[in-house]
């Protein structure tokens, strides 16, 4: 039934009703279907919410927010821990642009690593060969952590780490300049913990289905397999993930600065100050968070946070307008 509030509430007779704010925007079965797969799970926080762009995920949709008291849902965070947006505006508008802004685009792509070549290997153009000074001093930050999660599980030490702190990747990142409402420049990207969060994310996805198996949980989808709160695994995940979203901000920050030099070092554009905002917001995350009296985690899958005062970022694709 449609509210007031501007959200339908769709019947889910087994669990938790679900909150969907998609008056108006047709839904597929097979995403009500996860929805309600999620929402019938028994450590599920008052209700389950989706948002208007709401579509099927592994296990759960991507646009929903799955709040849990007790348990947490690896597979629900995806294998992009962390991904998410940052965007900043300069002091330089649409009349500062030139006619052809290829070359502004080719200094983008010569200051951040991109895309994906050699099958990932040593001669992969999305990887630093000689990582620069700024990207190893922010290394040394995150480094110790890492070691610390890898000497748990080694697997997650198998493949390339800082060679993609500062990069791009693949899929739908992008790393775009865009004009506001009042034709003000922005620099948005779209990225987040690359090949490390992307083993995280599966090691402990696959783990999950392991210890349910084990405990002969009976679940309608194996990839809302979780971790009870008060198991070593439950503690180790979150730590990793906490890791995983702390590498991908890192990851933003040091690729908006690139393209921020690159732009104050191009001859077809005029001397700007800069940044004057900056919004950053994860949408593939999970943290603590206090609702309703309750200290639970919160996964938000394909989500922002929107509390009073937090300013967010819903990104297009393969060209759309974000906002």
């Amino acid at each position: 039934m449609t509210n007031e509030r501007r959200y339908d509430v769709i019947s889910n007779d087994s669990g938790k009703p679900i909150k969907a704010w998609t008056h108006g925007v047709s839904v597929e079965d097979g995403a009500v279907r996860q929805l309600r797969n999620v929402a019938s799970l028994p450590f599920v926080h008052k209700w389950v919410a989706a948002m208007p762009d709401v579509h099927m995920g592994m296990g759960a949709t991507i646009g929903s927010v799955i709040p849990t008291d007790g348990a947490v849902i690896p597979s629900a965070v995806g294998v992009d821990i962390g991904c998410g947006m940052q965007a900043a505006r300069i002091s330089l508008s649409r009349e500062d642009l030139p006619e052809d802004l290829s070359s502004i685009r080719s200094a983008i792509e010569r200051a951040v690593p991109h895309g994906r070549t050699d099958n990932g290997g040593s001669r992969d153009r999305g990887s630093w060969h000689r990582p620069p000074q700024v990207v190893k001093d922010a290394w040394k930050e995150l480094e110790p952590r890492y070691e610390a999660i890898v000497a748990k599980n080694s697997k997650i030490g198998r493949g390339k780490s800082f060679e993609h702190l500062g990069t791009l990747g693949t899929g739908n990142h992008f790393i775009e300049l865009c004009l506001d409402g009042d034709d003000q420049l922005w620099i948005m990207l779209h990225s987040g913990s690359r090949g490390v969060g992307g083993r995280i994310g599966r090691i402990f996805i696959n783990m999950a289905k392991k210890e349910t198996a084990r405990w002969y949980v009976g679940l309608t989808d194996p990839d809302l397999a979780y971790f009870p709160q008060g198991t070593a695994f439950f503690n180790d995940y979150l730590e990793a993930a906490r890791w995983a979203q702390d590498f991908a901000s890192t990851n933003r920050e040091l690729m908006m600065n690139a393209v921020l030099e690159a732009l104050a070092d191009h001859r077809d554009l005029p001397p700007f100050e800069g940044p004057i905002e900056v919004v950053r917001c994860h949408h593939n995350y999970v943290d603590w968070e206090r609702h309703y009296g309750k200290n639970v985690l919160v996964t938000r899958k394909g989500a922002v946070r929107a509390r009073e005062d937090d300013r967010g970022i819903i990104p297009g694709s393969m060209g759309a307008r974000s906002y």
